[in-house]
Order: C-alpha cells, then structure tokens, then sequence
C-alpha cells in the first residue's frame, strides 16, 4: 500500500483519509493549516441534494446520501444529517431541460419527481407559485453540517491508524527527479510520501504555483443570512433552489431559514482575508429577492450571518484526478459550492486513485486537464444559470 499524504482537513480530505483507512491504507497523514472542519466546510450550507445536470455529479450525489443517512452503521458516529425535501424552481421556459435531468436523475437511482405548481403549494402553502410551470422535488433531501462531517470522518480514520497533523501549514509541494511529487514542505519541516492528495479548496492554486503549475480556480465569496422565524411560524420546511429568485433556502435544526445567493464577486477575494460578517445592505436585497418567493420572510428577523469562499473551476464542477507532468499528485479542487454534499463519494474516487483501485463512480470527466485540452463540461440539458 502506498504512503499517502492528504493536504486539507475539511470534509474532502477527511472522507479521501477515512476511505483510504477503509481500504487498510495505514501509512496516511492528515495536514492542515488550523483545525479539522475550520476552513470553509465549517461555513458551508451542507445542503443534501442530488438535483444536477450531469450525469456523473447525480451519481456522486446518489452515493453520497447513502452514507449520511446510513452514517452511524458507516461512519460510527450519530446521525447529522437531517431529511426536509427539496425544491428546485427553474427559470421560465426551463420547464422541458428540468424534466430531462429529472429523467436522468431517476436512471441514476435518485427518488425525484417532476411536481406541479399545485404541488408545491401543497408542500408550502405560504409559497408564491404563479411562476411556476414544473417544479423537480426529492422527499429525501435534507442537510448537514460540514465541521461535524469533518470531524467524524477524521476520527474515524485516526483510529484506523491515521496520523493527524494540525496546525502545520503546507508552504510548498516537492517535487523530485522526473517531475514527481514526494511530498510537501511544512512549517516543521518536510514530509515525504509515494502520493500527495491535495484537497484544499481555495489554497489549492497558490500550492500548485510552487511547482510551476496552474490551474483555473478562482475563489468567488459568498454571504449568507440565517433568518430566525416569522412572527406566525416558519417561512419554509423544505429546502430550495429557486432560480426566480436567485437564490436557496433550507430550514435550520433550531428553526429559522438559512438564505444564501447563486453568486458572489471574484475581484481581489482572498481566502485568508475577507469578510467575515455579510453586509447589511447586501443581505436586505437577498431577503427582498426571497420573499418573492415566500413573503413571510419579509417579516423574518435576521438571526445572524455567514460568510465563505467558493473555490471555483470554468464550468462551476470539480476537478478530480492527476495533473499532467506532475506524477504522484491527486488533486480535488474547484468544487464551486457543491462539495459537501458529494464529500463520501469522492473522497472514496480519490482514495481508489491512490491505491489503482477500479472506480465505484467513474470521475474522469472532472480531470483537471480537461481545461487546457479544451474539455470543459457541457451537460446537454443544463440551465442558464446552471
């Protein structure tokens, strides 16, 4: 088995750890600059859904909700996740595409349905609906928590004999004779490996700079609204992806509604140093664009806010795999918002990557070549704010 090292502890280099220890992988370190779960799957929204356009990121998600909801047979931790249903709401005249993914998605194993503005109102009777010609709706959706999911694989893993090194920032990767990576330069000092895994979300291009390479991620921030429940009860019990609005929503464990937008600016955002409380006037303009949807938020207090960075890849999808003329390195980057809830079955694609086992979902449509080969993915029903 090969000596493997995973830069990143938040829930993709947590799952990529716990797998590799389930394959028997025993020679496996866990680096991270701060603490397991503190970077940004602490500040995800960790919305569970399986509601995409390509085939390949539907089956990630399909296998993915197997292990939240079957966690404490699979991880041996309590349950985290929590079931609400989903939403998706598409723009006018997008009717007949989301009818084709929800096809897909069913061929894939997803419990989803195409549903009718009637429908909705049955779910949510508060919900304005006049827009809607079809809606897509999974009853076994839900949501998690990303620090605790982080948390849970990665002690998981150390007692299969997983060594964990926090606080030790990653400054560089080395490289040997042949353009090989051996491993990566720490704070204290070198550590040497057959593979390096780097999983570090928005950091993941600045480390790659160290060995001449790059790779186009750029990191995009996000400000979200945890808004506590109107005066007459919740606005909301079934999460939300509502493309009318520009924005989604899903309910949160204490009650209230967590509220966040499609997208953020890009201009000078650094993952080291930026905002960490949403402008008010920012989150005022998001909530008016909700209420559309659902007015009681209108009248929905703001309990608090969140603030994180999305590290984004060309087209909004992950880049998983090798990189070329750099042997011995897996990168898992450029997740664009959507890696928790696809955070078991890559880390399971990653840690079969390193040992040269077959893959359980074939990933090689996410490589991180396909961009300077001139592949970025096209789904052929994809939305326009896809």
């Amino acid at each position: 088995m090969p000596e493997v090292i995973v830069v990143g502890a938040g829930v993709m280099g947590t799952s990529t750890a716990f797998h590799l220890a389930e394959r028997g992988v025993r020679s496996v370190t866990v680096v991270d600059t701060r603490h397991a779960g503190e970077g940004m799957s602490s500040r995800s929204s960790a919305l569970v859904r399986m509601h995409y356009t390509f085939e390949q990121e539907v089956r990630l998600a399909v296998d993915s909700l197997a292990y939240f909801r079957d966690w404490p047979e699979r991880v041996g931790r309590p349950l985290v996740f929590r079931e609400c249903g989903f939403v998706r709401i598409v723009s006018p005249g997008e009717g007949d595409l989301l009818r084709k993914n929800v096809e897909m998605q069913q061929a894939c194993g997803a419990e989803a349905e195409v549903i009718t503005a009637d429908d909705v109102l049955a779910l949510e009777p508060r919900w304005r609906v006049d827009d809607v010609v079809a809606a897509a709706y999974e009853p076994r959706a839900g949501y998690g928590d990303g620090a605790v999911v982080a948390g849970d694989f990665l002690s998981r893993a150390r007692e299969e004999g997983v060594t964990y090194r926090p606080n030790t920032p990653v400054r560089s990767l080395l490289v040997g004779d042949g353009g090989r990576v051996r491993g990566v330069t720490t704070d204290e000092g070198d550590i040497t490996a057959d593979v390096v895994i780097l999983a570090a979300g928005p950091w993941t291009r600045p480390l790659l700079g160290t060995v001449g390479v790059d790779l186009p991620i750029e990191s995009e921030y996000h400000e979200v609204a945890v808004l506590r429940n109107a005066p007459d009860g919740p606005a909301a019990r079934t999460a939300c992806i509502d493309s009318g609005t520009r924005t989604y929503f899903r309910p949160e464990a204490d009650g209230g509604l967590l509220l966040g937008d499609f997208i953020g600016p890009r201009d000078g955002i650094d993952p080291d140093d930026f905002p960490q409380v949403p402008q008010e006037p920012n989150v005022v303009e998001m909530i008016g664009r909700a209420a559309r949807r659902v007015p009681a938020l209108a009248e929905a207090g703001i309990h608090r806010g969140v603030t994180g960075i999305y590290d984004m890849s060309p087209d909004a999808r992950p880049m998983l795999g090798p990189v070329a003329g750099l042997d011995g390195l897996i990168v898992a980057a450029g997740f664009s918002g959507m890696g928790f809830k696809i955070c078991p079955a890559v880390g399971r694609a990653l840690a079969e990557m390193a040992v040269g086992a077959p893959q359980t979902v074939d990933v090689s449509a996410f490589t991180p070549n396909r961009f300077a080969e001139g592949n970025s993915i096209t789904p052929p029903y994809g939305y326009s704010d896809d």
